[in-house]
């Protein structure tokens, strides 16, 4: 059976750690397929140590016997390798659809490489067209509302404002205890200047936008992977 696009990605990935390394490992479809492969390794005799980027991630690298730490402990890692819901040209992401953006932006910044898998769906000429997910705290959650929606208006957004649920009774809560709100921009064509009015949101704990982080790129499709460098 052909291996899917995602998978195909990751293994593209997983050809750029290399023993003893202190590795970063993301969040989401694609990353599981790349902690899956690295628990195959570690089993075979790989040495690294990990820092997981969820509850969830966690959970998997756990149970496949890879060795965990934390930041606090190791301070820089070598390498990160995460999935990504929008990738452009300039190598700027968006990211947060499974709700671990705070960490997965912790752990990129203190990698000195990030490496990202994705399909090829995921590749855009102008960012926006997935929601951004901004990550907020629950207190004040009205005053914060008002002023993102207004940051939506300025910057041209053609969308609203959502409130990320597990239902429709129960707010999705992130792994840090916050919430997160869903901003539909339809295209953001100054990602750096909307990165900065979003942070000066005193309720806004982090946003899903990665600009400057990633070094690599592999993007996969039916037909194999590209190399996408910055």
């Amino acid at each position: 059976m052909t291996d899917s696009p995602k998978l195909l990605a990751a293994k593209a990935a997983i050809k750029e750690i290399k023993q003893g390394q202190k590795i970063g490992l993301g969040t989401g479809s694609t990353a599981y397929h790349f902690v899956n492969l690295l628990g195959e390794m570690v089993a075979n005799g790989f040495e690294c140590v990990c820092v997981p980027t969820s509850i969830e991630t966690e959970k998997q690298a756990l149970s496949l016997g890879i060795k965990l730490s934390d930041l606090d402990s190791l301070g820089e890692l070598d390498i990160v390798i995460d999935g990504a819901d929008e990738i452009d040209g300039q190598m700027a992401l968006i990211k947060g659809g499974g709700g671990a953006l705070l960490r997965e932006k912790i752990v990129a910044d203190a990698s000195k490489r990030m490496i990202v898998i994705a399909d090829s769906s995921k590749m855009v000429d102008c960012l926006g067209k997935f929601p951004l997910p901004i990550e907020v705290n629950s207190f004040g959650l009205g005053a914060t509302k008002v002023r993102l929606q207004k940051i939506i208006k300025d910057f041209g957004g053609s969308g609203g404002l959502t409130l990320r649920k597990i239902n429709d009774e129960e707010n999705f809560i992130t792994d840090g205890g916050h919430l997160i709100f869903d901003a539909f921009f339809g295209r953001i064509c100054d990602a750096k200047a909307l990165s900065s009015k979003l942070l000066e949101v005193p309720g806004v704990v982090q946003h899903g936008l990665f600009i400057d982080l990633c070094d690599i790129a592999f993007i996969a499709d039916e037909n194999g992977v590209k190399r996408y460098d910055r």
